[in-house]
């Protein structure tokens, strides 16, 4: 929905393999939901480093004939939604040079807090800047090491980075990975068995990209570890010192595809289980439990079966809703949303419905869909939410608006409920939420709730700043 969070990329790797840059593209493909502004691969053929990136969709980008041009044994892919940096093609993912340590390329997902400064201070000594990403920064800072290996340079670097990052390096000859030491961003890895007993060896940000390649899920990249696919095989290594985890919550709650495991746990568990827990801490007397379409449909399922309440797809989505179209923007109200759902009346004619969704951001996309549903003719609406009120922006890869903008920040549960126009409004509490997802060792990060950030302040209120003056 419009209203929503975005979070800024996907990432995949292949080693190994023959096609790797179709393979690459197919795992783009699956992880299409993570960024639908740019999109860009990179192969290697043992001499040279070859990439195509563009703005737009995975499938508009690479036809056969761009594929057919991304020859060799080794790639890495990206797909973006820009969280730091503009929307250019300068800004697309992933970034290759020639440096000192050879060829190579790097797509990145999450966000560097510290990356003004290093980008300052790295202007200062001479070095020239394309766009305005912060993954650029991570380039910028191997290509200066007087480290004379790539993977003692990638590890100097490493060292330097503040904040969030899942990170896929491509050589002429290797694929090295990285995890920030508190893993926010997630970062799985598997292997395919190919003829003659070799092994090619994947990444990807979440593990639905490994099951459209048949690729065998083998676990995650720990964080503050660095995995390293080459000649030699695969090595691993802890470069950082541990540090308390924190993965990124809002990954189970809305990013991730529910037919994916993240950070080694199901996220369709996940979201079935917000809504069991939903449906206990918030129940209702009501005819149908409705899902917002796509990322409310587990937890609704989940509602529904805990409250013994029928559920029914009373939204429908169109999936096929193109990057461009002109929007009457006066004859038609609310067009984006209508664009994007459209009710079934009769089954949410003169019924009580519970309408079922991961977040509310601004809160003006959650009154327009209340307003649809009810001018389709329900006769109650109470909206049920599968995650805390969000209070708080985030700094680690999701682009979330300005405190200003966001309306559980300024308002109580009861005006935010007068302002979606819902009969009643109920959210997930924030113990309820460690329940669904687990977390007895405290390794998630609810800093979008909470307002408690897990790292250096000093560079979160500098980006809060900057981020006020935005929005």
């Amino acid at each position: 929905m419009p209203d929503k969070f975005h979070d800024e990329c996907g990432v995949v790797a292949i080693y190994g393999h023959p096609e790797a840059s179709n393979l690459s593209y197919l795992g783009l493909y699956a992880l299409q939901h993570r960024g639908q502004e740019s999109a860009g691969i990179c192969s290697s053929d043992g001499r040279q480093i070859h990439c195509h990136k563009s703005m737009g969709h995975v499938a508009e980008i690479f036809t056969p004939e761009v594929l057919g041009r991304l020859p060799g044994d080794h790639a890495i892919g990206h797909t973006r939604y820009s969280t730091a940096g503009d929307t250019v093609l300068l800004n697309a993912q992933p970034f290759s040079v020639a440096c000192n340590k050879g060829k190579i390329a790097v797509a990145h997902n999450g966000n560097i807090i510290n990356a003004g400064e290093l980008r300052r201070e790295l202007e200062r000594e001479g070095s020239i800047f394309q766009g305005s990403s912060d993954t650029e920064v991570i380039l910028h800072l191997v290509a200066r090491s007087r480290e004379r290996t790539l993977v003692g340079a990638l590890r100097e670097a490493l060292l330097q980075l503040e904040g969030a990052f899942s990170l896929v390096f491509l050589a002429e000859d290797r694929i090295i990975v990285a995890r920030d030491p508190h893993g926010f961003r997630p970062l799985a890895f598997g292997q395919m068995e190919l003829s003659g007993g070799r092994i090619c060896y994947v990444f990807a940000s979440e593990t639905c990209a490994f099951d459209l390649i048949n690729a065998v899920y083998l676990g995650e990249v720990e964080p503050g570890e660095m995995m390293i696919a080459g000649p030699e095989g695969i090595t691993r290594e802890r470069y950082a010192p541990i540090r308390d985890h924190a993965h990124c919550v809002f990954e189970h709650v809305y990013f991730s595809r529910p037919d994916s495991i993240v950070f080694g746990r199901s996220v369709e568990e996940s979201r079935e289980l917000m809504g069991r827990l939903l449906a206990r801490e918030h129940p209702v007397d009501a005819d149908v439990v409705v899902p917002v379409p796509d990322s409310g449909v587990a937890a609704a399922l989940g509602y529904a079966a805990e409250a013994d309440i029928p559920f029914r797809q009373a939204l429908i989505r169109n999936h096929y809703v193109g990057r461009t179209f002109i929007e009457p923007s006066q004859a038609i109200r609310d067009f984006g949303v209508k664009l994007k759902l459209n009710p079934v009346r009769h089954l949410l004619e003169g019924k009580r419905v519970i309408l079922v969704d991961d977040s509310v951001v601004r809160g003006t996309t959650s009154r327009k869909i209340v307003r649809m549903v009810r001018n389709a003719g329900a006769r109650e609406v109470h909206l049920r939410i599968s995650c805390p009120p969000t209070k708080s922006p985030c700094f680690y890869g999701v682009d979330t608006p300005s405190v200003g903008e966001l309306i559980a920040a300024n308002n109580s549960v009861e005006e935010i409920r007068r302002f979606v126009e819902a009969d009643s409004l109920g959210y997930l509490s924030l113990s309820a939420l460690r329940d669904a997802v687990n977390d007895s060792r405290q390794d998630y990060c609810y800093a979008c709730y909470t307002g408690n950030y897990p790292t250096d302040l000093i560079h979160i209120e500098e980006l809060m700043a900057a981020k006020d003056r935005r929005g």
